[in-house]
């Protein structure tokens, strides 16, 4: 008897500390999730305040960036009227002016030679880029471009915006200021750097924004890059850095279109990334084969003048502007012309030169798109538009950003299209780009 009053206690006792078990946490959980409320609130605030100031500190960024890319911008030109003036004598000295790029960065920026490497670096907090990296980079392009190597120029721009402002992101946060913000000072440079130069502020704010880190947006850098890039936009623009505007005849959309839209897709996004993948790997076969940087640079410009001579004379130096207008004006396109430069940039950029690939990638891009027109029964114009976007995107892993650009250079009728091309291309460029650096987003 007595041991089942024992017993009865005992469950008696058990029971209670379970509904004290039971009814504690209850109260915890609604304290913690109190106190997790209003340290939310707090934290958004407080990242609203450092977004708010950087937004602030954007606009004279911006502007800082503008009036450097305006510089480079005009000694670009400067240098490629001189080019075409004296074309073959011009070209004859590239190896010359590629011993000098590779002894310049040998003795006075050996870092600064990783270019784009370093601006990933910077935006991933572990590296700082070296101000001399915008002399170097500028000099070497204005360079490459007098005598006539391949290259491009926003890849330079992005390099310099995203260094001038990565000085001032460093220093506060090193100070305690912007704790975690230095990415958003690197994208608001890039956003500056490629829509004051290139004169496209919506695609700049966005290929800013996905191309660190390939499948994320970095929205909360949104509203300060915005601001750095309609600053460097406006001030470059009226400096008289322009951009060239091709509007192109609305094709209407329909099944048929939408098919031959899915496989020029397939195509542009093959052809980015064989690209991007080529010059890749070419940069590394020429490192292995010239252990020597100023050698390399010097034995590849004399083989890179005399292919540039005998190809046309000239045809496929510089940014390949020229083809890039005759594709999207129905001018006169071999159906060489994209092959030929796309290896003659790869070539030139694995060599030691200096300067972008986005500007070749837009001549490859429409160049094979007007060729390839007549397979699809379009307008050769139409597809040349679709490939300068869409090769874009496919070599450079952004989506957003190649149907920005579309639209503004392009016009806004032929936004599905875009959209379309665009978003096939992304998909079949099998994760290649031309950023070495690039994250991708894990799933």
């Amino acid at each position: 008897m007595e041991s089942k009053t024992e017993e009865k206690r005992q469950n008696e006792i058990e029971i209670k500390d379970e509904i004290k078990v039971k009814t504690k946490p209850k109260e915890t959980q609604n304290d913690n999730f109190v106190i997790s409320y209003f340290k939310s609130i707090i934290f958004s605030v407080e990242e609203y305040r450092t977004m708010a100031l950087a937004s602030l500190i954007a606009l004279p960024l911006g502007a800082l960036v503008a009036l450097v890319e305006v510089v480079f911008g005009k000694g670009l030109a400067l240098v490629t009227g001189i080019r075409l003036e004296h074309r073959m004598i011009m070209t004859d000295c590239l190896a010359i002016v590629g011993l000098v790029i590779a002894i310049l960065y040998k003795y006075l920026g050996q870092k600064a030679k990783k270019g784009m490497s370093l601006v990933f670096a910077a935006a991933d907090n572990k590296e700082k880029i070296p101000p001399v990296l915008v002399p170097l980079v500028m000099i070497a392009s204005w360079l490459t471009h007098l005598c006539g190597g391949s290259a491009g120029r926003e890849g330079v721009a992005v390099q310099i915006g995203a260094t001038l402002t990565d000085q001032l992101g460093y220093r506060l946060q090193k100070f305690g200021i912007f704790k975690n913000s230095r990415d958003t000072f690197v994208i608001c440079g890039i956003a500056a750097g490629f829509a004051g130069l290139f004169q496209t502020p919506f695609a700049a704010i966005f290929f800013s924004l996905e191309v660190l880190v390939c499948g994320e947006l970095k929205y909360k850098s949104l509203f300060p890059a915005t601001i750095a890039a309609f600053t460097s936009y406006y001030i470059a623009g009226k400096f008289g850095i322009r951009a060239e505007k091709f509007p192109i005849a609305t094709q209407m959309f329909n099944p048929q279109l939408f098919i031959k839209l899915v496989i020029l897709g397939f195509v542009f996004g093959v052809a980015g990334a064989f690209f991007a993948s080529t010059l890749r790997r070419t940069k590394k076969f020429l490192s292995h084969t010239f252990t020597d940087p100023v050698l390399k640079t010097f034995v590849m410009g004399a083989i890179l003048s005399a292919l540039f001579n005998l190809l046309h004379q000239g045809r496929y130096s510089g940014f390949g502007t020229e083809i890039t207008a005759a594709a999207l004006t129905g001018g006169k396109v071999y159906a060489y012309d994209w092959i030929l430069k796309l290896v003659l940039t790869i070539l030139t950029l694995s060599a030691g030169f200096m300067g972008g690939e986005l500007t070749p990638i837009f001549s490859i891009g429409s160049s094979l798109g007007a060729v390839i027109a007549v397979f699809f029964g379009l307008p050769p114009t139409y597809v040349a538009a679709l490939g300068y976007s869409a090769m874009f995107g496919s070599a450079t892993n952004t989506f957003l950003a190649p149907i920005l650009i579309g639209a503004e250079i392009f016009g806004t009728q032929n936004l599905p299209s875009l959209v379309v091309v665009c978003a096939i291309s992304f998909f079949f460029n099998f994760d290649k780009t031309v950023y070495g650096s690039q994250k991708k987003l894990k799933d």
